[in-house]
């Protein structure tokens, strides 16, 4: 296992490690939603038609969700940093190539294996905050991460517009490279291996099996794997289309990106507003409470899809709100799923990241091929993905909501706060 960075550093803080975490985190969302103001020159360059065009989104998914079966393994036994730099010098290396290529089918498969290759980079950082503590405090940090995180999809498409303006779309592959290089300076200089040797883990297959099978065998954590897996899949539909039915069907054109980062702002003050008041509240009463605001709003979206003029001024709002639910979904979901793994968290973060992302990824390109030039099918899947997941948040609590399970003190809560 590799060694701590030098002790002559200053120790890394909460809030440092909350920036690089969320730094690391934001590669895998720069390299989706950077893209998303270029598919239709994409599908312009290559010839393509219809929903095709998609792909270039579902497959970097999809690629994510198989590739994180496996980096927490490796960073249960070697350490976090090794996989993390293992991740990073993908992520470079297939952003090259994805800007290099001139066929359409080998962009996609390049896409696939550079989600697969740095798939590390959504699973070790959970792992290394839950190193570091657990319970809602985990929660909070997961929360402020993910605000800083979700800056990400607000500015990634405005960014990927302005290189549209004075370069073609190869060049936003240039941009994520050169971001995913500054990051992994900082994490190489900064960042201390945070497995220790009484958590380190063996790495033959029999001992990687059985502690991603206890990961989502638990019934406390499986349905809120699957809970934020259905709830996260919608919104991946819409990821997959937003560039369709915003600039198209909604006639917004080149205001994409401002339209888009408007409807990511709501996560992001709600997951701000989720660090301030888990603490107190509890995780599991904040996303229960979350999740009925969803189906709510879903329930309005339908309607609103329903009607044969609705404009984008109606679809927006709703959505942003949809999505400002996410926030407090998304961290407390992840957190609470996570809790009863401290001695394996390398392995429970990878396998319920790989469930999370492969379901998904599927999930977002079936919603993302029913476009049909309406928000309706976005609709229709969101209302029944929330209760789906409710669904399976009830059989994780046995039928009862709103507890508050105060776990016993945790003594990985070595982070001072700030």
């Amino acid at each position: 296992m590799e060694q701590a960075v030098p002790t002559t550093k200053r120790p890394l803080g909460e809030r440092e490690l909350i920036g690089m975490m969320a730094a690391l985190m934001s590669l895998q969302a720069f390299g989706i939603d950077a893209m998303l103001p270029a598919l239709g020159e994409i599908a312009t360059g290559f010839g393509m038609t219809g929903n095709d065009r998609q792909l270039v989104i579902g497959a970097y998914f999809l690629g994510a969700g198989a590739g994180a079966f496996f980096p927490g393994a490796f960073a249960d036994r070697f350490g976090r940093r090794p996989v993390l730099f293992f991740g990073l010098a993908f992520y470079i290396t297939l952003s090259i190539a994805c800007a290099l290529v001139t066929d359409f089918e080998w962009l996609i498969a390049l896409r696939l294996v550079q989600g697969f290759g740095a798939a590390g980079l959504s699973v070790v950082p959970v792992a290394i905050v839950r190193d570091k503590m657990g319970g809602d405090r985990m929660a909070r940090l997961m929360s402020l991460i993910m605000m800083i995180f979700l800056v990400v999809p607000i500015l990634a498409p405005a960014v990927g517009q302005i290189i549209l303006i004075f370069a073609g779309w190869r060049w936003i592959f240039g941009a994520m490279a050169v971001a995913s290089l500054v990051v992994g300076l900082w994490v190489w200089l900064r960042l201390p291996e945070t497995l220790t040797a009484e958590t380190e883990q063996k790495i033959d297959i029999p001992t990687i099996l059985a502690n991603m099978r206890e990961a989502l065998a638990r019934r406390e954590a499986i349905g809120y794997v699957l809970g934020s897996a259905l709830v996260f899949g919608s919104l991946f539909g819409f990821l997959n289309s937003s560039q369709q039915l915003i600039s198209e069907s909604f006639g917004a054109g080149n205001s994409f990106p401002l339209i888009f980062g408007a409807a990511v702002l709501g996560m992001v003050v709600a997951n701000f507003t989720n660090s301030r008041i888990v603490e107190r509240f509890g995780a599991r009463r904040v996303s229960h409470a979350a999740l009925f605001a969803f189906l709510a709003v879903s329930c309005v979206q339908l309607w609103s899809s329903s009607q044969p003029d609705q404009s984008l001024w109606e679809f927006v709002p709703l959505l942003s709100i949809a999505m400002a639910t996410m926030g407090f979904i998304g961290s407390n979901f992840s957190s609470i799923a996570m809790q009863p793994f401290h001695r394996i968290a390398g392995a429970a973060s990878s396998a319920q990241t790989s469930l999370r992302m492969i379901t998904g990824a599927v999930l977002g390109s079936f919603i993302g091929s029913m476009y049909d030039g309406t928000a309706r099918p976005l609709a229709i899947a969101m209302l029944l993905c929330g209760f789906l997941a409710l669904g399976a948040i009830l059989y994780s609590e046995r039928g009862k909501l709103f507890g508050r399970r105060v776990p016993e003190t945790d003594e990985t809560d070595t982070v001072p706060a700030e």
